[in-house]
């Protein structure tokens, strides 16, 4: 059996909400006509009514217009924050490309540097045998060697002296064809002429096998050595050609001193052979 539907006095909760809508509608359409009549009758007081009013309801139209806006601006902010994202990851590429491009030019600058250095010894030279690249060196051993890719096809002989754009690397011990060994002036078994740029002490200059060299005074009893002091060759027998840079001192002492060579080995590629250094034989005094 369908059952019939609830009237509005079924329900006495019903009943109570339909009196207060009734009550509401009655009290409100009152209050119009009042405010209808005030604002006819008499303006002032309906203006009066009406800022009050105003007083009442504009903070909270300001706090809603506030929360509106909020909400209205949350999908802007969250497009704003992808987009900034984006633009800065956009800014960290390009950084690390310009960095990476400063890093290469400055490294092209400096080999620019370093073989203009060499063209200018290459070209104060007159007697240049060949310009050669130093393809391997054993900076690592106790015997201190380098292969040249020059031999005796261009010129290249035991006994002449290889220099870099920074100083003196040592002379040539054995050729082929086409390569040649290089003793370096940190081996053990090298020994160069030399004297200190300042005062002309003379020295040797003898490699120690582990990178460094040791300066040791000759003729001067008690001689004294100093960081920083410079010293180059001498042209004393007949190898070294003289005022070529070979070391400077690292640590102080008397007669002996540590020095280290201005021409880094283990880094050099590009290396000068010259001629062995003849000094002109002393005219005999004929008066």
């Amino acid at each position: 059996m369908a059952s019939r539907p609830r009237r509005p006095g079924y329900s006495r909760r019903a009943q109570y909400g339909q009196f207060a809508g009734y009550v509401l509608a009655v009290a409100g359409t009152m209050v119009a006509a009042l405010l209808l009549a005030v604002s006819i009758f008499d303006p002032r007081s309906f203006a009066s009514i009406r800022a009050a009013a105003g007083e009442v309801t504009t903070p909270m139209s300001s706090g809603l217009a506030g929360i509106t806006g909020a909400i209205a601006s949350v999908p802007q902010g969250v497009a704003d924050y992808f987009g900034l994202k984006q633009r800065n990851a956009a800014l960290r590429a390009q950084i690390a490309a310009d960095r990476a491009m400063t890093m290469r030019a400055l490294g092209i600058m400096h080999e620019n540097k370093r073989l203009k250095r060499l063209l200018a010894l290459r070209e104060g030279q007159t007697g240049t045998v060949a310009t050669a690249r130093l393809v391997s060196s054993t900076a690592s051993s106790t015997r201190r060697f380098a292969v040249l890719n020059a031999g005796w096809r261009q010129g290249v002989k035991p006994g002449q002296p290889v220099q870099g754009a920074d100083g003196l690397v040592g002379r040539i011990l054995e050729a082929g064809p086409n390569n040649a060994r290089v003793l370096l002036i940190a081996d053990a078994e090298s020994v160069v002429p030399v004297r200190r740029v300042r005062d002309g002490l003379p020295a040797i200059a003898a490699g120690r096998g582990d990178g460094l060299i040791e300066i040791r005074a000759i003729d001067i009893a008690d001689a004294r050595l100093a960081p920083g002091d410079v010293f180059v060759t001498s042209g004393v027998g007949g190898i070294y050609p003289p005022n070529i840079p070979v070391a400077r001192v690292v640590g102080r002492g008397r007669d002996t001193a540590q020095a280290r060579a201005f021409a880094a080995t283990d880094t050099l590629d590009f290396a000068l052979v010259s001629q062995s250094f003849q000094p002109l034989a002393q005219q005999p005094d004929t008066q």
